[in-house]
């Protein structure tokens, strides 16, 4: 278990309670540097740019995080981001979507290759997809990058955003990176693992 807060200088205080039940405080570190070590954390994205679908359609193209049926994890999300890689025809917004289903995401068209963040750890549960067919009704949660200019890059590619947990995918769901009209980028999501 860990708990962080700021102390007075901005900094981040951690206090753990490792597997002997010690307590300790850790001064120094990243946001998530515990959950790394513990080889928690994953990261996903393309190795190549792709051509998004467009808006929330359920044969999706682009980048998909899914949660098996069976993992008995919840998937914390972290962090997403997209780069344009060419200029879109049309003004263009991309953002998180979500969705869930009883039965999970069955049809994994595009199987996509993930890494732990602690660098030579073993993979999670987790299935990345960059093509998939979607279950249940998949919607928008949350908006990364605004509208612009048709035919030009915006200089906001690319665009990180730190979503910090504030989306938890249970077994059956998914979260992905979604275009409202089509756009051709490379997209990341990053997420903790955590038992149930």
């Amino acid at each position: 278990m860990e708990v962080q807060g700021r102390k007075p200088d901005g900094s981040v205080a951690t206090i753990a309670l490792d597997k002997n039940t010690n307590t300790s405080v850790i001064s120094a570190g990243s946001q998530h540097e515990i959950a790394v070590l513990a080889g928690n954390v994953f990261t996903a994205g393309n190795q190549a740019a792709r051509a998004w679908s467009v808006a929330l359609n359920t044969t999706h193209t682009g980048l998909v995080l899914t949660n098996p049926v069976n993992s008995g994890k919840n998937y914390v999300i972290l962090k997403a981001s997209f780069a344009l890689t060419v200029a879109p025809l049309a003004i263009a917004s991309i953002g998180l979507f979500t969705g869930f289903s009883s039965a999970g995401v069955t049809v994994h068209t595009t199987p996509l290759t993930y890494t732990n963040c602690l660098v030579g750890g073993a993979i999670g549960t987790a299935l990345v997809d960059e093509a998939a067919t979607l279950v249940g009704t998949p919607v928008w949660a949350l908006q990364m990058m605004g509208g612009f200019t048709a035919g030009a890059l915006p200089s906001t590619t690319p665009n990180i955003i730190d979503v910090n947990g504030a989306i938890v995918i249970k077994p059956g769901g998914y979260c992905g990176i979604g275009a409202l009209t089509a756009v051709t980028g490379f997209g990341t999501i990053i997420w903790e693992e955590k038992n149930i």
